[in-house]
């Protein structure tokens, strides 16, 4: 069975920084495109970030786009998220997902491997 553990969370004030990472594990672990997505209280889940297993393909949502920086290391089959510039409507818990395929995609449905989550609190 497939792991991944979120890691880096924490509370910071606006315009502070935060490095989240997700660490991957188990015996049928299969390289594919990693995501971040988030939820704060009372909303759906929302995309944050995507790139694809190769590293050619980075996608990010247009709120985050600028401030948020998504990288992997298929060696140690991790996937960070630097969160620069953060923002109170940044606050929520962040999951890493795994892909179903090589390619990155902003869709949910796209990744059957979630993370427990990682909660970041940005105060104003």
């Amino acid at each position: 069975q497939v792991q991944l553990v979120e890691s880096g969370g924490g509370a910071v004030q606006t315009g502070g920084s935060l490095r989240l990472s997700c660490a991957a594990s188990g015996y049928t672990f299969r390289p594919a495109a990693m995501a971040w997505f988030r939820q704060a209280p009372g909303t759906e889940r929302e995309f944050v970030s995507t790139i694809s297993l190769s590293g050619a393909t980075i996608m990010y949502a247009d709120s985050v786009k600028g401030r948020f920086t998504i990288s992997r290391d298929n060696d140690k089959n991790t996937v960070d998220l630097q969160m620069d510039n953060l923002k109170p409507e940044d606050t929520a818990v962040y999951y890493c997902a795994r892909g179903r395929w090589a390619s990155a995609s902003d869709l949910w449905t796209a990744y059957d491997d979630w993370g427990q989550g990682t909660q970041v609190t940005v105060s104003s």
